[in-house]
């Protein structure tokens, strides 16, 4: 009985303790994505595993210093409802899995193959990238940071952080390094056939390079830009991006 009884007691301690960290972790959380409201993160863990490999080139700017082209080549190639969803893009998802079901491949978790640029943030930002198994634990606080950063944020700060925090070159994390490090000047000078050859690197930036010029982004880019005319004259999409 003895035992039986020190075991229950610690069983109450190890689920009070549980509760208590789950507590503050949200609690963190939370204070953390409302000051990013205003502040840009610190460091994301991306960036913190970059400092041991290939660096770390950042340079945050503000949304005024990113150029109008940038901001339509990312909505025209990653997010085309972005204007008018609430983070989770429901038809690309339902798109994904019946592709997926076509092939006779495992089926798509939730954000697989169709992750807004909404997601997209929120992964950035306050989790982690990559990894095989730990991918599906990530899904569930990815919809929770989703879902509040739109919410918190709204739109046009979730574009300006995703724009400022994205890898899109090895080490290289944000509009303003990458639109240096290639054509040596501002983000906010950036053409659009610039603009879309950057965001042709997504998503995976190590491996599509800008300069020199992978075979994915030359054949990516010019539609890219041919998306960008068809999407610009929506007005949901105007409001977001107008200057």
């Amino acid at each position: 009985m003895a035992s039986s009884s020190r075991f229950k007691n610690y069983i109450r301690k190890a689920w009070r303790f549980t509760k208590r960290t789950l507590l503050i972790m949200f609690i963190s959380s939370l204070l953390y994505l409302i000051v990013c409201r205003w502040v840009m993160p610190p460091i994301t863990i991306t960036q913190f595993t970059n400092l041991f490999g290939y660096g770390l080139k950042r340079d945050y700017v503000s949304w005024d210093q990113i150029s109008y082209n940038v901001k339509l080549a990312a909505i025209a190639s990653e997010d085309q409802n972005f204007p008018d969803h609430g983070g989770f893009d429901w038809d690309a998802i339902d798109r994904s899995l019946k592709k997926a079901k076509k092939k006779k491949k495992t089926r798509i978790p939730l954000g697989g193959g169709a992750s807004t640029i909404t997601q997209q943030t929120a992964k950035n930002v306050f989790l982690w990238q990559g990894g095989a198994y730990t991918k599906y634990i990530r899904k569930v606080p990815e919809t929770y940071f989703t879902k509040l950063i739109e919410w918190v944020w709204g739109k046009r700060r979730i574009l300006e952080v995703y724009l400022n925090t994205i890898e899109m070159g090895p080490g290289i994390f944000g509009i303003e390094a990458a639109a240096r490090q290639y054509f040596k000047k501002p983000a906010s000078k950036l053409s659009r056939a610039e603009a879309a050859m950057i965001i042709a690197c997504l998503p995976n930036p190590k491996r599509f390079t800008v300069v020199p010029m992978s075979r994915r982004v030359s054949w990516r880019y010019p539609q890219i830009v041919r998306q960008m005319q068809l999407i610009e004259s929506d007005e949901d999409l105007q409001k977001i991006i107008k200057d």
